[in-house]
């Protein structure tokens, strides 16, 4: 089960198991790619003021907790509560948690905001990732969900139907890239490149318009990989995604690990890339922590930016969009300290320092699990990452991306972006502009303009989303009141470890 150790995963459960159902998160889950750091002092209050809070509020309002967690006032209610703990980072006020009317007029409000998410996943159904299902079938046994009818849970929550209610129609999301890893064990890729072009197929075509993308993977140096990468092209991806550290699943056993700078390795493939006219590239950084680099030494060096300028430099006609902001992890209030001591955060800084330093346009931050984890485990490293790198690289140069369904129906963390504002302290320090309102250029651009530009998503396209079948099959959902899971779908650190 990827790079864990059975002492990892003796520390570990499945994130349904333990996971309360509420709005947000309540403590870091990852999927098997990292380990989870554990509940933090802050969170556990998060968890105990907002539990308290959505049984008051639920008994106001004629509800279940349960149910009022899954309405856009329960939503409000999680914001107040991380506000309580942290400070005010986020746009939110109680009346709004206690007022059902008021919090569903400002969601119907921004239902319609424009939101491309190119960056998710779903599991294949041969995986050999097989924890994931174990520490679920378990659940399904024991009956801690009666909508399963006794029908033991398994890795289609993972997967495809899941998928679509939790992108599609548990959030605001219009459009979504779908996404995989490799490993240098054929059968332990998330998806083939084959099996997300015909997901991508299904999707559209049941649409009735281009609402699915997909990555094709490339593993430079791995024994025939160039001619992998012509069969991958012929499939005609919205874009391409590599892995530095080459095989992340198994980091122990890893290969190849790569450099974007190889001119002998890498250039080869940016060569086919251009000439088949996909010039989107996609790069995995960072998820790399201090505890992670001492078990693998070997791959520090390629999990880090220092290849991405001669890369950005030598093909200009090609984007680079660094995954995950090249976020390095770990302890968040190790994280807090750091920026506050030096105003950095680890790679993230270097990152964002490239366009000025090496006079380069074509080099993108996407958020993935940079603004998840950080939101939940440390908000004012949240509100640091997005003014650092709004700073270096520019609003115009961010890109949204969750990382989903890991963590679950995104909408919690389009929700945090529309709400959250870098604190004025903060701004007036490092020279820091303000994000500006949910709809706003900044957040508009973050969350769907930058990526459309990428991707070639017009107006005309867009327009036409509203009307298919799609989009009928959302406004049906709505109509019914809308049931969101609140599950998350990785690994959380056990309390007990």
């Amino acid at each position: 089960m990827g790079f864990l150790s059975d002492e990892d995963r003796a520390a570990l459960e499945g994130a349904e198991l333990v996971c309360p159902r509420t709005p947000l998160p309540v403590q870091m889950v990852s999927s098997d790619e990292y380990a989870p750091q554990p509940q933090t002092p802050a969170q556990a209050e998060v968890q105990a003021r907002l539990m308290d809070m959505g049984g008051e509020l639920a008994r106001h309002q004629g509800l279940s907790r349960r149910r009022f967690f899954q309405t856009s006032a329960g939503m409000a209610a999680a914001f107040v509560a991380l506000n309580d703990v942290y400070g005010p980072l986020f746009s939110v006020s109680r009346a709004e948690a206690a007022t059902p009317d008021m919090a569903e007029a400002r969601a119907e409000g921004l239902r319609g905001q424009l939101i491309l998410d190119m960056h998710t996943h779903f599991l294949r159904d041969d995986t050999r990732l097989t924890g994931f299902v174990r520490m679920r079938e378990a659940v399904g046994r024991q009956g801690w969900n009666p909508e399963l009818e006794g029908k033991a849970q398994s890795l289609e929550d993972l997967k495809f139907d899941n998928y679509i209610k939790e992108i599609f129609l548990d959030s605001d999301t219009k459009a979504a890239l779908i996404s995989s890893a490799p490993s240098d064990i054929p059968q332990d890729w998330f998806l083939t490149n084959g099996q997300m072009a015909q997901a991508r197929e299904r999707v559209n075509g049941e649409a009735g318009g281009r609402r699915l993308f997909t990555h094709a993977i490339f593993t430079p140096g791995a024994p025939g990989w160039l001619e992998d990468l012509d069969a991958a092209l012929e499939l005609r991806p919205d874009s391409l995604k590599g892995y530095t550290v080459g095989d992340n699943t198994h980091k122990a056993t890893s290969r190849h690990p790569w450099r974007m700078d190889d001119e002998a390795v890498a250039y080869k493939g940016y060569e086919k890339m251009a000439a088949a006219g996909r010039k989107i590239v996609c790069v995995h950084k960072g998820l790399f922590s201090r505890e992670v680099e001492a078990q693998f030494p070997h791959l520090r060096p390629y999990a880090d930016v220092r290849d991405v300028a001669k890369a950005a430099q030598d093909w200009p006609d090609l984007t680079f969009v660094i995954y995950h902001s090249a976020y390095r992890l770990g302890d968040p209030a190790a994280a807090l300290r750091q920026f506050e001591e030096t105003g950095r955060l680890d790679w993230v800084s270097d990152l964002a320092e490239i366009p000025e330093r090496y006079g380069v346009t074509n080099v993108y931050a996407d958020l993935g699990q940079v603004f998840a984890q950080t939101m939940i485990a440390e908000p004012r490293v949240c509100a640091a990452l997005m003014g650092i790198l709004i700073r270096g690289l520019g609003a115009d140069h961010v890109c949204w991306g969750t990382d989903a369904v890991w963590t679950g129906a995104p909408q919690w963390q389009i929700e945090g972006l529309r709400r959250l504002e870098i604190p004025e302290d903060m701004r007036k320090t490092h020279g820091f502009a303000e994000l500006g309102p949910a709809d706003g250029p900044v957040k508009s651009a973050i969350f769907g303009g930058n990526n459309a530009r990428l991707y070639g998503v017009d107006e005309a396209e867009i327009a036409g989303w509203s009307g298919d079948r799609l989009a009928q099959r959302k406004a049906a959902y709505l109509a019914q009141g809308p049931r969101p899971s609140l599950r998350r779908y990785g690994y959380v650190r056990s309390a007990s470890a």
